[in-house]
């Protein structure tokens, strides 16, 4: 199940980090490379991915996994793969 997510369905702003925009994005594991929290363009992919691996399109359960991005996820966790794996066990523990 492949989920679109739009900047405007999310409940936090991110800023937008134009100079990286068209870089490669997490569409999968595995993948080392470094996950911005902050930026937009990662963002988007990394919780289309992780509700998709869920199966959830829920506008609920979007903001759900968000909020653990947001507030649950810990500094030392910074390989995309890592953020996904982090995202997807917590979530579906609480949901």
């Amino acid at each position: 199940m492949k989920l679109i997510i739009k900047p405007s369905d999310l409940y936090y702003k991110y800023h937008k980090d134009t100079a990286n925009r068209h870089a490669p994005k997490f569409y999968g594991k595995p993948d080392p490379a470094p996950f911005d929290r902050d930026d937009i363009y990662e963002v988007v992919p990394m919780l289309e991915a992780v509700m998709s691996e869920m199966e959830r399109d829920d506008q609920r359960s979007l903001h759900q996994v968000e909020e653990i991005l947001v507030r649950n996820l810990p500094g030392f966790i910074t390989s995309r793969e890592e953020v996904f794996d982090f995202l997807v066990g917590t979530a579906r523990d609480l949901l």
